[in-house]
C-alpha cells in the first residue's frame, strides 16, 4: 500500500488523514506539538466544507457542537443596517464552532496509534525510491508520498518551493469566544474606519467574535491586557461588540497579525506536495483558510486513488504526476478565493472617511442577486463533480 506521511496535525492534516483512510490508505500524521491542545477560538465550517465533513462522517458531530448560520448582516459602527441577505439553498449548512471541537471530532475519527506528536520537521531528502522526512530528535520516515500541512510558515514549503517571508497585511486581528444569551443565526459584520467587528454563533451557549484594527490606529498601551485594549478601541461601537469583549477573559482573546502571500504556481516538488496554508495561505476575511484545506484533503486523497491506487514502492515519476493533477485541480479556486480574501479585507480596512461612505453606499445598494451569485460560486463546490 502506498506509504504516506502528513506534516502538520491542524485541521488540514487531520482531514487529510481522515480522507485518505476513507479510500483504503494508512497516514502518518507528524505534528509538532507535544499535545494537540484545546485552543483557539471560533471557526466558520461553510457549506462547501460542511458538505465534505459529512461525506467524511462527522456531519453528526459537528452539528452537535456548532451554531448554525442562516443569514449575513452588515452594519456600521453605529448600529445602522446596510444589508442582510440569507444564504442559499444548500444541501449543507453553514455553521461556526469553535476550532478545538472540530480538531477533537478530526481526532476522534482516527487511531491513536496514526498520529506521532512532538514531532519537529526540519526538511526532507527523495529519490526515485521514495522520500524522507526528518526530525529534530533523529526520527525518520520513509514513504512515497509526503504532504506539507505545516501551515503559513511551512518548512516544506521553504526547502524547495517558496523560502520567501509571507506579507504583513497591515492591520491586527483579534478572535474570542463568549459565553453570551445572543440567540441568533446571523454572522454579522460591522465597519468602522480602519476597524471591523463580527460577530457569529458558535453553539452551546457560546458566541464567537473577531476584530481587526490597522496597525497606525492602535494605541501604545503596553501593560495593557488585551481585553481592556480591545474596550477602548471599540469604546463608541453598537451593541454586542461591548458586551462580547467584556465577557471574554484577556487570556483567552488571540491576537495575530494578518498575513498574506501570493499564490505559488508550483505546489508540488516530486514526492511531496503542499496543503492548505502551506500552499495558499488565506487572509481571514471570507473565513474560507480551513474550509480551502478540508476541500485540498478530499480531493488530494480522491487523486491519489484515482491515479496510483493501492500500488506499493511508486515510481518517482508516477507520483510526481498524481501530485500535479492535485495541484491542477486545486489551483485555480483557491488563487481565486485568495485573491477575493484578499480584496475584501483591504476594502473592508478602508479608515478615509470619504472612502468609508463610498463602501457603505456600495455594499447597501449592491443586488441581492449579485452577492447570492458570489456566495453560491463558493459555497456548491463540490470535488465529487469536478473533474
Amino acid at each position: 500500500m502506498l506509504r504516506i506521511s502528513i506534516i502538520g496535525g491542524g485541521i488540514g492534516g487531520l482531514s487529510a488523514a481522515l480522507a485518505l483512510r476513507a479510500h483504503g490508505f494508512e497516514p502518518q500524521v507528524l505534528e509538532e506539538a507535544p499535545q494537540l491542545l484545546d485552543v483557539g477560538a471560533a471557526i466558520a465550517v461553510w457549506p462547501n466544507a460542511m458538505r465534505l465533513l459529512h461525506h467524511l462522517g462527522l456531519g453528526p458531530q459537528i452539528l452537535e457542537h456548532a451554531g448554525v448560520i442562516e443569514d449575513i448582516q452588515w452594519r456600521e459602527a453605529n448600529g445602522r443596517v446596510l444589508r442582510q441577505v440569507q444564504l442559499p439553498q444548500s444541501d449543507a449548512p453553514a455553521v461556526a464552532l469553535h476550532r478545538a471541537d472540530l480538531q477533537t471530532a478530526l481526532l476522534h475519527a482516527l487511531p491513536e496509534s496514526s498520529i506521532r506528536l512532538n514531532s519537529v520537521f526540519i526538511g526532507y531528502d527523495q529519490n526515485d525510491a521514495d522520500v524522507r522526512a526528518h526530525f529534530a530528535d533523529g526520527f525518520a520516515t520513509a514513504s512515497d508520498v509526503l504532504i506539507g500541512a505545516d501551515g503559513l510558515h511551512s518548512v516544506a514549503r521553504a526547502q524547495s518551493i517558496d523560502h520567501t517571508p509571507p506579507v504583513d497585511c497591515g492591520y491586527t486581528v483579534w478572535r474570542g469566544i463568549a459565553q453570551s444569551n445572543l440567540t441568533t443565526t446571523t454572522a454579522i459584520e460591522i465597519h468602522g474606519r480602519g476597524k471591523r467587528f463580527g460577530v457569529g454563533p458558535v453553539g452551546l451557549g457560546r458566541t464567537g467574535w473577531w476584530a481587526t484594527v490597522n496597525k497606525q490606529l492602535q494605541p501604545d498601551t503596553d501593560g495593557t491586557d488585551e481585553q481592556n485594549r480591545l474596550l477602548a478601541l471599540f469604546s463608541e461601537w453598537c451593541d454586542p461588540v461591548q458586551q462580547l469583549i467584556a465577557a471574554t477573559p484577556t487570556n483567552s482573546i488571540l491576537r495575530n497579525q494578518a498575513f498574506d502571500r501570493p499564490s505559488l504556481l508550483r505546489w508540488t516538488d516530486g514526492r511531496m506536495t503542499l496543503l492548505g496554508d502551506a500552499a495558499h495561505p488565506m487572509t481571514p476575511n471570507l473565513g474560507q483558510g480551513g474550509c480551502m484545506a478540508i476541500e485540498d484533503a478530499v480531493v488530494l486523497a480522491q487523486t491519489l486513488d484515482r491515479e496510483l491506487g493501492k500500488q506499493q514502492r511508486v515510481p518517482l515519476s508516477n507520483v510526481r504526476a498524481a501530485l500535479q493533477t492535485y495541484e491542477r485541480r486545486r489551483q485555480t479556486r483557491t488563487a481565486a478565493i485568495a485573491r477575493c480574501s484578499r480584496l475584501y479585507g483591504g476594502v473592508g480596512q478602508w479608515e478615509n472617511e470619504a472612502a468609508a461612505r463610498f463602501r457603505a453606499a456600495a455594499l447597501s445598494r449592491v443586488p441581492t442577486a449579485v452577492l447570492l451569485r458570489v456566495l453560491r460560486l463558493v459555497f456548491d463546490y463540490s470535488p465529487f463533480t469536478t473533474s
